[in-house]
Parts: structure tokens; C-alpha cells; sequence
């Protein structure tokens, strides 16, 4: 793509020169067809069948390639197709290393699928090189990296893990859910296969679920091509109108909750019934001087953990703006309760390891006056408090 910034080319990336050239519009068409005539018998064109190439779906391969700054794009069904035919490119007798804190459907996929096609995992502190290159085996394949992890925000190393990986003959993959291309570009970092739950921050609006993955080398680009047509979990047309309709605003978007949360963050810190809070953006956060090394943002999701005197059930239901729900990255607050929602996968004593107790809470700031939302959770904070 051209030397345009980042907020440009999230409002252009998607116009192709056919749609500009016939008719001048400028949103992408939806080819609602699920298959398409052949004018010859000998020579098919570029789209035969949707699960193989639809035009809107690969206009919005395209844009995120484009983004992420790689050579292939591939648009799933969602983030856990994405990141499930990700993995497939591995065989019987493969290991691979997975960051301890990973999002609680990645920790079930490798855990109860991976498992029962012989592929072996290991998960490790990826904040601690040693233990990551001490993990290693001889049958490892892949480094899986989350960074910001998902729900404590702890910070991985990428070029450093990248190096590691090189070394021992690994691939990396990256889920970059949380800081989107507009913060983190894991494939200008050395990383193999970015991926992203497409349902979050790139769309934006809770309204469709989606899975996006990446790739810089075109061999692994045809592996992971493969995938997508044989397991068939891709997006459909209409939905990927709908997530190039939500990428054209992620800048304005993002930063804008981004700003928000820095302040939220801020406030949160200082208050008097948080035991503790995650956010890269704080200076005090462990890994805050990697983050800033690797990304231009600190995004827009930040946890925090109640202190002992607080019952987690009442403070929620005292909360009046933010929404109480799965999911992040859309333009309403969405308030979190990773111990039954996001990592409810993972049995109670692996989210303690992690970090995760019954006071923590994840929240995705959206688009809301961040004065009214702190204004919200300090009254919800003083009602829990005396409610106890």
C-alpha cells in the first residue's frame, strides 16, 4: 500500500479498481451468490464457488493484508476459526508453546482438540524469555503470543520471542485482538501469522462475529489458503460488507476510547476500593516500556481487581452505563467478568495461576464521555462497598 497513515487507509483500503473503474461506487458491492457462471469451459474464472473466493470477502482479505502489512488475507467465520485453522497447519507429534494468560477459547482449543490429533502444548510466562527457549523441544512448530494478553494485559517481547522462535525453527503467531493494525503491526516485528477476533475492535459495533488472519510469506499463505477452503469456516458476504464498513472508522474509533481509558485507567489506580489495575498504558504497569517500544497506542482495554471488602456480584449490579456482556472493542463500555466469561474454559485453579480471581473485571472502553463512565463505577464502587 501507498505511505498514507493508518487512519487513511482504513477509509480507502477497501475500494478496488474494478468497483471505481465500472461504477464509481465508493462502498464494496455484496456478491450475494454462492456461485458464479463460467464463461469457458477450459478456464474458470477467479471465483467459481463462495467458500473458495467470494468479491467481498477477498476485497476485505485484501484490506486487512493491506493493514497488517502482509501478503495474504483470509476472513473466518470468527476469531476461533481463525485461530483453530491456524493451528491445523500442524501435524501428529507437534508441540507447541502458548502464552500462559491466552484467551480462554484458545486455552479449550489447544487443550481438548489440539490434544486428540497428538499435538502436544506447553504454556509458559511469555514475559520470561528463559522460560520461553527453556520450553522448547526439538518437535516444536509454533510460538503462540498474545500481547497485550487477554484478561491481565501482560506484555510479550515480540522481537525477542521472534528471535527465539528463528533460532529453534518455530512459527509465530500473534493474536492482535486488542491493539489492531492501528497500534501493533506484529508482521513488520518478524511474526508469522497475525490473527485477529475481527468481532472486536475491527468491526466495532456488536454486530457480527468474525475472524481475520494474516500472513507475509506467500508458501504459508497457500498452507493456511488450504485450510480456509477445506474446513469451509469462512465469512459470509454480507458480513464482510458489515467489517469493512466498521475498519473505515477504527481510527477514529480506537482512539477516541483509547483516551478514555488512559483517563479511566488513571482513576481506577487511585481509588481507594481497586486492589490493582492492568493497563499498558500506566508507567507502573510490568512490561509498560516493551509496550511502548512495540506499539504506537495503549488501547482501550484496561482489568482491574476489587478489593477483599467488595462482592463482585453487587458491584455489577449497581453499574448503570457500562454494558454487562462477552465480547469487546465496540462502541458501548462493556464491563467483563473473566472468571465466567471469557476464561469460563479454564477450570478454576489454571485462572488463579493466571491471575484471574473472582474480583477481577475487564473493561473494554467504548465511546461513552469517560466522565460519565467514571462518574458510574465510582458510585457503583461506593454502593458495593456499604452493601457488603
Amino acid at each position: 500500500m501507498s505511505n498514507e497513515h493508518l487512519e487513511t487507509k482504513f477509509i480507502h483500503a477497501s475500494r478496488s479498481v474494478d468497483i471505481e473503474q465500472k461504477t464509481g461506487a465508493v462502498n464494496v458491492p455484496i456478491y450475494l451468490s454462492s456461485t458464479f457462471h463460467q464463461e469457458s469451459f477450459d478456464h474458470f474464472s477467479p471465483f467459481d464457488y463462495s467458500r473458495s473466493g467470494n468479491p467481498t470477502r477477498q476485497a476485505l482479505e485484501e484490506t486487512i493484508a493491506g493493514l497488517e502489512g502482509g501478503t495474504r488475507g483470509f476472513a473466518f467465520a470468527s476469531g476461533m476459526a481463525a485461530i483453530s485453522s491456524a493451528f491445523m497447519l500442524l501435524s501428529a507429534g507437534d508441540h507447541v508453546l502458548v502464552s500462559r494468560d491466552v484467551y480462554g477459547g484458545t486455552y479449550r482449543f489447544v487443550t481438548e482438540v489440539l490434544t486428540k490429533f497428538k499435538i502436544d502444548h506447553t504454556f509458559v510466562n511469555m514475559s520470561e524469555l528463559n522460560e520461553v527457549a527453556s520450553a522448547i523441544k526439538p518437535n516444536t512448530k509454533i510460538i503462540y503470543m498474545e500481547t497485550p494478553s487477554n484478561p491481565c494485559l501482560n506484555i510479550t517481547d515480540i522481537k525477542a520471542v521472534v528471535r527465539i522462535a528463528k533460532t529453534n525453527n518455530c512459527l509465530t503467531y500473534l493474536d492482535n485482538t486488542f491493539m489492531s493494525p492501528l497500534y501493533q503491526n506484529p508482521l513488520d516485528l518478524g511474526v508469522d501469522i497475525v490473527l485477529h477476533s475481527a468481532t472486536k475492535f475491527l468491526s466495532g459495533h456488536s454486530d457480527i462475529i468474525a475472524g481475520l488472519a494474516v500472513t507475509k510469506d506467500e508458501e504459508l499463505g497457500e498452507k493456511l489458503a488450504l485450510m480456509q477452503n477445506s474446513f469451509g469456516a469462512i465469512l459470509g458476504a454480507q458480513d464482510s460488507y458489515l467489517l469493512i464498513q466498521g475498519i473505515k472508522t477504527l481510527g477514529t474509533r480506537l482512539k477516541q476510547s483509547t483516551e478514555a481509558a488512559h483517563k479511566i485507567a488513571a482513576f481506577l489506580n487511585d481509588h481507594s476500593l481497586i486492589k490493582k489495575v492492568y493497563y499498558p498504558g500506566l508507567p507502573s504497569h510490568t512490561g509498560h516500556g516493551i509496550h511502548v517500544g512495540q506499539t504506537t497506542g495503549a488501547g482501550a482495554v484496561l482489568s482491574f481487581e476489587l478489593n477483599d471488602d467488595l462482592v463482585a456480584k453487587t458491584f455489577v449490579e449497581y453499574v448503570r452505563l457500562s454494558v454487562f456482556a462477552v465480547s469487546l472493542g465496540a462502541v458501548e463500555t462493556i464491563l467483563s467478568y473473566p472468571a465466567t466469561m471469557s476464561h469460563a474454559a479454564m477450570p478454576r485453579e489454571e485462572r488463579e495461576k493466571r491471575g484471574i480471581s473472582d474480583g477481577l473485571f475487564r473493561l473494554s472502553i467504548g465511546l461513552e464521555h469517560a466522565d460519565d463512565l467514571i462518574t458510574d463505577l465510582d458510585q457503583a464502587l461506593q454502593k458495593a462497598v456499604r452493601q457488603k
